[in-house]
């Protein structure tokens, strides 16, 4: 790596970490302003408060604005850089625009692998975290682990020949009254099973059936057992008879494929939204790659105006693609899109507007 490589990455991750620490100072000042009453009725520790509601929060702040955060270090830097004729006296020297951009590709994918793995496994615990405390002590609505909530007459598949209901659960106690279960093959019923109570054991994670009745058909004979207790490990667990829409946020992606797995078995409405979030862990982080370079190719050259112009040129277009982003995930979510383009579609979209400022300023 060259000297005027690693001067455009040092600047790059600089002003990136300026930016996101200045913002986070600002977006944390006006949260915690709005919630002052909120915190002082909760009569909790200032660093109570820290570790319980802004350790939560920060990341999610920070992980929602990450790529615009990218795209404001990229055109601020570079804009000073086209305004020294920094960049001109490269180009100058012989130095083709793709060898240019060269550090802003090291940067952006370096960058994107930190969100990405944010994704994937911090943010959904800083969501659990911030959740908790404003179920809590805020507007307990958002259905964190606290918030108790009762379930009645809820059906679901199993697998692709068993069926299963409850004619109620309570998510806080794990515990279910009236379970089923209907296996058939080749549509004749040949497993029948009813228990009065169904929990969840913790100790030896499986499920603990009550008061158990189990017929079994074999052509026209059938068998009949009658069982105080059973233990068994179904493919189901606590978190997959919970109704919450805030589920998907909390869950590591690892236990989300596997919600999304159990979901689509079970026909569930609804699935959508769980494939946009677990398609989105993926897309967001890519954005930061796309708008690094639109970002660079944007403020490489030098313009009445200045890092003003550029900068007010890339709010524009940062706005554009957040209204592209919610609009692909209403779509998604509320009608017929697939989630997977839904996620996808702004990348792609701003990937062309990026190969095209490339072409035209390359030249």
């Amino acid at each position: 790596m060259k000297i005027i490589d690693k001067h455009i990455l040092k600047s790059f991750l600089v002003t990136f970490v300026f930016c996101i620490i200045l913002f986070t100072l600002i977006v944390v000042v006006i949260d915690t302003s709005e919630k002052t009453d909120d915190f002082s009725k909760s009569q909790l520790s200032f660093w109570a408060i820290v570790t319980q509601y802004h350790f939560g929060f920060i990341p999610r702040i920070d992980a929602m604005l990450f790529p615009l955060f990218v795209f404001i270090a990229v055109i601020f830097f570079t804009s000073k850089m086209a305004e020294r004729t920094e960049v001109i006296a490269i180009l100058s020297s012989g130095v083709s625009f793709r060898r240019f951009l060269v550090p802003y590709w090291i940067g952006s994918i370096f960058l994107s692998s930190i969100l990405w793995l944010g994704y994937q496994f911090v943010l959904p615990k800083a969501n659990t975290l911030w959740g908790t405390f404003q179920a809590k002590y805020v507007d307990n609505n958002f259905g964190g682990p606290d918030s108790k909530s009762f379930i009645q007459n809820y059906y679901f598949r199993m697998d692709t020949n068993t069926y299963a209901g409850l004619r109620s659960y309570d998510t806080a106690n794990k515990l279910g009254t009236n379970f089923f279960i209907q296996e058939f093959k080749n549509n004749d019923l040949v497993y029948n099973l009813r228990c009065e109570n169904i929990s969840w054991d913790t100790a030896s994670k499986k499920w603990k059936l009550t008061n158990v009745q189990e017929r079994r058909f074999t052509g026209d004979k059938e068998t009949l057992l009658h069982k105080p207790t059973l233990l068994m490990n179904y493919n189901f667990k606590p978190v997959d008879l919970s109704r919450d829409e805030y589920l998907k946020d909390r869950l590591p992606t690892p236990e989300l494929d596997h919600l999304i797995k159990m979901e689509e078995i079970r026909g569930s409405e609804g699935i959508n939204a769980l494939l946009v979030e677990r398609y989105n862990r993926d897309a967001i982080p890519a954005s930061v790659i796309v708008l690094t370079i639109i970002g660079a190719t944007l403020a490489s050259r030098k313009v009445r105006g200045g890092s003003g112009a550029h900068l007010a040129l890339g709010v524009i277009l940062s706005v554009t693609y957040i209204l592209f982003s919610r609009f692909s995930l209403v779509f998604a979510t509320k009608g017929n899109f697939t989630p997977f383009l839904a996620a996808w579609i702004p990348n792609i979209i701003f990937g062309f507007v990026a190969y095209y400022l490339y072409r035209r300023v390359a030249r």
